[in-house]
């Protein structure tokens, strides 16, 4: 990675988008420390760290710390990433939407984005003041007159367009991928912290050197895991049958369909965890049950830490695998797009036989991918029991998502380089 920033730096054109990029970023990590008015900011920080197998701590995590300091990108990139998703699902169930997306080339694409940034901002109100009301109801507010409460909504709403604004302009103008980006920046800024609080730790004597060997043993392995499996690909073999058109022949070559391992992302694993901290979020807010009662009980069986939290946190992972690649891939329409261009997989009739293969296929490249994700966001929930650290349950969303965002912008570098760099067959 650092030899292809290092070419990439000696390329003008690449090295404006670096610099631009960096730039983008700066000024989203200045965000991060500006608080809103009217917020005792420690205060909400030891609030929100008590919260640590809630949802509220995930969306901490993804906002780099700024969810914990009321800070005006608080909301971060959440608001974008729902409503991006909530598009995605209604493209399926809408048809309209779905022609839009599928038929309507450039423009098409264009008036998806703009229905993206509409319901950016619809999530990021209901967000706003789902949040102040949250730091009403706890006391943390140093004041809640109508003033207060628009300076601080409005402050929300505002910095998560702006940081929506930003990741479209590094899309656009930068390296690319830009919400990608400055989410990998927030959670990536959380190190520092996370290091600092390990060494604290020790000193203090609640962390053990083996526990901190173990937490180090297990990222790095998740890191060779995650980046070995994130290039891993099926390739079906297609054979294209030669035709005649006017005077030329076409057809003939062979060529291969490609199947990502993991083609959902880390989609499944934020769904899943999601929905799998529900149940605790909402204890968060209730009233403490006594010991020895059946809610006692139940709340300690669906805590974060129990086995019975895991099993249903995989299980819910390899679900929601399923269910994306059942939206990304669709076997039926791949087989008539090849039996339209001439193409057939040897062995295979076109048509519903070529379809079922390919559902065959994907099932078991999907289950494969599936449980990787799952032990991937499993492994940690175990090192963070073993050790007792809460802070890792969340640790396999975080290291996914640096792992890939850091392999697809070198992707996207060396992709770049590669078409600036290439002579052409005159020279």
């Amino acid at each position: 990675m650092i030899q292809t920033i290092k070419k990439a730096w000696g390329i003008p054109e690449l090295r404006k988008k670096i610099v631009f990029t960096a730039l983008i970023l700066l000024i989203f990590r200045i965000g991060n420390a500006i608080p809103v008015p009217y917020v005792d900011t420690g205060l909400l920080g030891t609030y929100i760290n008590q919260l640590s197998t809630t949802v509220l701590s995930l969306y901490n995590v993804m906002s780099g710390g700024a969810f914990a300091q009321a800070t005006i990108f608080a909301l971060g990139v959440q608001p974008y990433i729902n409503s991006s998703i909530i598009i995605q699902l209604l493209t399926i169930a809408i048809p309209s939407l779905g022609r839009m997306a599928q038929e309507g080339g450039e423009e098409g694409k264009k008036k998806i984005q703009s229905i993206t940034r509409y319901a950016t901002v619809a999530i990021a109100i209901i967000q706003g003041v789902g949040y102040f009301f949250l730091m009403k109801n706890y006391g943390i507010l140093t004041s809640t007159s109508v003033w207060a409460a628009l300076v601080i909504i409005v402050s929300f709403i505002a910095g998560s367009s702006f940081v929506m604004w930003m990741g479209e302009q590094i899309t656009e103008f930068g390296i690319g991928n830009g919400i990608s980006i400055i989410l990998f920046a927030g959670i990536l800024s959380r190190v520092p912290t996370m290091v600092s609080q390990m060494v604290g730790g020790m000193r203090a004597g609640s962390l053990k050197w083996w526990m901190v060997l173990l937490v180090i043993v297990g990222i790095l392995l998740l890191i060779v895991l995650i980046t070995w499996v994130n290039g891993a690909e099926r390739r079906i073999p297609v054979q294209y049958a030669k035709r005649q058109v006017g005077r030329k022949m076409y057809g003939g070559q062979s060529s291969t369909l490609p199947m990502k391992v993991n083609m959902s992302g880390v989609l499944p694993i934020i769904f899943a965890q999601s929905i799998a901290m529900i149940p605790s979020t909402i204890a968060a807010f209730c009233k403490q049950p006594k010991e020895g009662t059946f809610w006692y009980g139940f709340l300690n069986a669906i805590d974060t830490k129990s086995v019975l939290y895991m099993i249903f946190y995989f299980l819910m992972i390899i679900a929601f695998s399923y269910f994306y690649a059942t939206i990304q891939f669709n076997p039926v329409e791949i087989s008539n797009n090849l039996k339209k261009n001439g193409g057939f997989i040897p062995g295979f009739r076109p048509g519903n036989p070529t379809a079922a293969f390919i559902q065959k296929v994907l099932n078991k490249v999907t289950l494969f991918g599936a449980v990787y994700l799952g032990i991937v966001a499993i492994l940690p929930l175990i090192i963070g029991k073993i050790v007792n650290v809460a802070a890792l349950s969340i640790g396999g969303t975080s290291v996914i998502i640096v792992v890939g965002v850091a392999l697809e912008t070198v992707q996207a570098l060396e992709s770049q380089m590669l078409m600036r760099q290439y002579k052409g067959f005159l020279e």
